[in-house]
């Protein structure tokens, strides 16, 4: 028989309580925040935190139920009701549902499907999320996941596991993909994951025996082809070239910039030498090399200082470069080490740990020989091995090299990269709407495979796609591709209407065959018309191996110039200089 009870806790003693004695029990009395005067016992815990420690026992406000369930086990769940009759009802239930599977009515699985219908939905997200956690997901995907799941707890105003249901998200889902005045419009692939993280939730909950099934699973993503907000182009080796200038110099010319003086007239009573007077004049590609002599001058005093910006800015165009031949992601840059490279043997390449990769595979990825070289020139240029290396910047113990950072990756580089991209001067979207960010050099990197002429296979392999589709159509930039010159490079096609002439090209080769040699006269004239009346005059037409050319005479044509040529007759001239035999159901029917 189970029972119902409200629980017990302690809390520190109020500031203020006086203390009195009820039956030789002592109590404390105190006013709380609305002025109302409460008493509550006074106990001395014997063990745990607080032992020794005066503190007041209060109760719950809401009852606890302890029952049996079906397999014998003694559970204590809280009703969440303040009244005890209530909470006897729900007592009464879980005591008839422990009956129902001690007899076999119903099975333990779906004893442990109505037990979790009680409990919060905030509950089960939480056990979610640490369950992602324990699988070794990374930070970002459960923060994001997280923070995808809440937003639609929160709006839809979702209690229960039970109210998660098919038409209430894709009614939500709905709303979003339209614009309102304080929020614009979602776009497809934004929905498409919130809809993928609440599957997963869902999925976890099926799998844990919480849900009898999926309620999302049969709703439909949005397409995101004809939905598509963020569309990138790739960058064109000019632009790639000045982007990597500008990656190497910045650093050291951030610190060379001119002055300009502003003309607000707000600070014209200003002292001149305020900072509300005065702005640095923005960095432009051509004034580069300038800045950076004023920045040597400048800083001349400080050696050091010069060589850490140069450091920065060779590390910098690094990053952007094994990006651009590799395809590597953001992410997967930021989580490589000295260990992973390989640039000693015939085949230099970076290993790609499978919890760093996207697809969480791992992958041996190739390096260029050029590349390569520089990554072995930076690693000596900032020390002699790579113990000075971790010590020049400050990247972890220096016992454990190869553990060691290969680059210090910043978190803000999209904000680094617009910086770079602002002053080589590369426009941040074309006329066709597509934008230019990190990201942006991956596409870079599957152009240029395109473009080398790879075949799509080992281009797929490279860019590490699961769909040769996206590869082709998402990271192939088409205006940078060569259609003009892979359109002339198709062999020449002859025209000729003499099938002998192509027999004795393809026999003596296209270098000694000179078509007059074996040219075979072959005309043939027919009555073309050339007034569709009544009244139809011809003209006649003579078809030779090498031209197709009407010509008239004054005596059948009477208005020259206005000759009509049907393309008909063509036809049936081509049909009949290669005749074909006749049907002979059609000579019958004909008969």
């Amino acid at each position: 028989m189970g029972t119902v009870f409200k629980r017990t806790s302690t809390k520190p003693l109020p500031v203020g309580a006086e203390f009195l004695v009820r039956k030789g029990q002592r109590f404390a009395k105190w006013q709380d925040a609305k002025g109302r005067t409460r008493t509550a016992a006074v106990t001395v815990p014997s063990d745990g935190k607080y032992a020794g420690q005066e503190r007041i026992t209060v109760e719950t406000p809401t009852y606890f139920a302890d029952y049996r369930d079906g397999s014998g086990y003694l559970r204590r769940v809280a009703t969440g009701c303040k009244d005890e009759t209530a909470a006897r009802a729900i007592l009464a239930g879980l005591e008839k549902r422990a009956e129902k599977v001690r007899s076999g009515i119903i099975s333990t699985s779906e004893e442990r499907m109505s037990a979790h219908q009680h409990t919060a939905l905030t509950e089960h997200l939480a056990e979610y999320i640490a369950s992602l956690k324990a699988a070794g997901r990374a930070d970002s995907h459960v923060t994001g996941t997280k923070r995808l799941i809440q937003r639609v707890i929160d709006e839809l105003s979702l209690r229960r596991l039970s109210d998660m249901q098919a038409e209430a998200v894709e009614r939500w889902l709905a709303q979003q993909s339209r614009a309102e005045t304080d929020k614009p419009a979602m776009g497809a692939r934004t929905r498409n994951s919130y809809l993928i993280a609440l599957r997963s939730f869902c999925n976890w909950a099926v799998s844990r025996d919480r849900l009898p099934f999926n309620p999302l699973a049969k709703l439909d993503r949005a397409d995101e082809r004809s939905d598509r907000r963020r569309q990138r182009r790739a960058l064109t080796e000019a632009e790639l070239s000045k982007l990597l200038i500008v990656a190497r110099l910045r650093p050291l010319a951030e610190f060379g910039r001119e002055t300009v003086r502003k003309t607000n007239p707000a600070n014209a009573t200003r002292e001149k030498r305020s900072r509300a007077t005065w702005s640095y004049k923005p960095l432009t590609f051509i004034e580069l090399p300038a800045a950076v002599d004023r920045a040597r001058e400048r800083l001349k005093d400080n050696p050091d200082f010069i060589a850490q910006q140069e450091r920065l800015g060779q590390e910098r165009e690094l990053i952007y470069k094994v990006a651009v031949t590799t395809g590597l992601r953001k992410n997967e840059l930021a989580s490589l080490t000295i260990g992973q490279l390989d640039l000693d043997g015939d085949f230099p390449h970076v290993r790609l740990n499978a919890a760093d990769e996207k697809n969480r595979k791992g992958n041996s990825i190739p390096l260029r020989s050029e590349v390569a070289d520089e990554l072995r020139e930076w690693l000596q240029s900032v020390g002699a091995d790579s113990r000075n290396v971790l010590s020049m910047f400050g990247r972890g113990d220096s016992d454990n090299s190869a553990a060691a950072k290969l680059f210090n990756v910043p978190d803000d580089l999209c904000k680094v990269f617009e910086r770079d991209r602002a002053v080589a001067g590369i426009a941040k979207s074309d006329d066709r709407g597509r934008t230019v960010d990190v990201h942006a050099l991956r596409h870079t990197f599957g152009t240029m495979l395109s473009k080398a002429g790879v075949s799509p296979r080992v281009a797929q392999a490279a860019m590490r796609h699961s769909s040769i589709d996206l590869t082709m159509n998402v990271y192939t930039d088409p205006r940078l591709l060569d259609v003009q010159g892979a359109i002339e490079s198709l062999p020449q096609i002859s025209t000729t209407l003499e099938p002998f002439e192509n027999k004795h090209r393809m026999a003596a080769g296209a270098e000694t065959f000179t078509p007059s040699a074996v040219a075979v006269p072959v005309a043939v004239t027919v009555a073309v018309p050339t007034d569709f009346s009544r009244d139809s005059q011809s003209t006649a037409v003579t078809f030779s191996a090498n031209s197709v050319e009407p010509s008239t005479s004054p005596e059948t044509n009477k208005t020259p110039g206005k000759t009509m040529f049907p393309r008909s007759l063509l036809q049936y001239a081509r049909r009949e200089s290669n005749p074909q035999p006749s049907d002979p159901k059609s000579d019958a029917l004909s008969n």
